[in-house]
């Protein structure tokens, strides 16, 4: 009778263990058909997720939708691409082969590039003089996130500074463009100074800061431009692979293409030069860099 007893007693808490178990079991199906993902601990070493999946999903799909919808605003086929982070490490320029001056390297002097050493499908978008001085242009720029570098000519930015204060405030870096955009290889050495070390003294008093990128008008320089631009701080002189107008491109490579790294160069113009304006040339410019697979990145950030 007492064996009876105890294998009764011992049915009963097998019977309870496995209702538990069951009871158990019925509550994680729950919870993982509810994705109710901040009650589940993660495996040891991993790091909790700050929001549910789902909720990032429509974090990113909300941004997309932003993103395609301003793409839309400005008459552009697609939304732009977006940047790959900046490297951690620089990569080191130099010179490009052909453009050297005689001992530039041994004397430390900036060196003059087209392109960014890079694999990476990116591309640098400069604008030089300051002319055209479009508030549409800022706008379209600022809504797109879409970085650019500036080099500025004194004589044509000194009618209204502001414009390119509003334009730094926004992320812009501003750099040396000459005061009066000679051509300098034929002006002696101490001009080209003035011209240069000028500049650099105008765009300290308004903007704060000493540019350290410096482009010579035209893309022409010689030894004394570049022994000049040393001696005013200036650290790079970029040039440029491709040029962006209204209406069509113009490339320096012979099978007039973009490659990875490229510096394309434009110009704060108007209708009263241009077919167009200047949120014209940025669609063309973006339709083109976007259609092949390409994101516009900044200058500065690979110096």
């Amino acid at each position: 009778m007492g064996s009876v007893v105890q294998n009764d007693k011992s049915r009963a808490v097998w019977s309870v263990r496995g209702t538990l178990a069951v009871l158990a079991l019925a509550a994680v199906a729950s919870g993982c058909a509810q994705g109710d993902s901040s009650k589940v601990r993660p495996a040891a070493g991993q790091q909790p997720l700050k929001a549910p999946p789902a909720r990032a999903l429509d974090t990113y799909a909300t941004k997309l939708r932003a993103s395609v919808a301003v793409a839309k605003r400005w008459g552009l086929n697609r939304a732009p691409l977006a940047a790959p982070a900046p490297p951690a490490k620089k990569p080191r320029i130099t010179t490009r082969k052909g453009f050297e001056v005689d001992g530039h390297e041994e004397r430390g002097l900036p060196p003059v590039f087209t392109t960014i050493p890079t694999k990476q499908k990116i591309v640098f978008l400069t604008l030089d003089d300051g002319a055209e001085k479009d508030p549409a242009f800022l706008r379209m720029m600022s809504e797109l996130k879409i970085p650019y570098t500036a080099f500025l000519s004194g004589f044509l930015i000194k009618e209204d500074y502001g414009y390119f204060k509003r334009m730094q405030d926004r992320g812009v870096v501003l750099n040396n463009h000459t005061l009066h955009h000679p051509y300098l290889p034929g002006l002696s050495y101490g001009r080209q100074k003035r011209e240069i070390c000028g500049m650099q003294d105008v765009i300290e008093k308004h903007y704060g800061k000493r540019p350290l990128l410096f482009r010579p008008p035209f893309g022409n320089y010689n030894e004394d431009t570049l022994v000049a631009a040393k001696a005013c701080g200036v650290k790079y002189a970029p040039i440029w692979n491709e040029e962006v107008f209204v209406d069509h491109w113009e490339y320096r490579e012979w099978d007039r293409k973009i490659h990875p790294g490229d510096i394309v160069l434009s110009h704060f113009r108007g209708r009263g030069e241009w077919k167009g304006t200047m949120p014209d040339m940025v669609r063309r410019f973006l339709n083109k860099i976007t259609a092949e697979g390409y994101a516009v990145a900044r200058l500065e950030d690979y110096l």
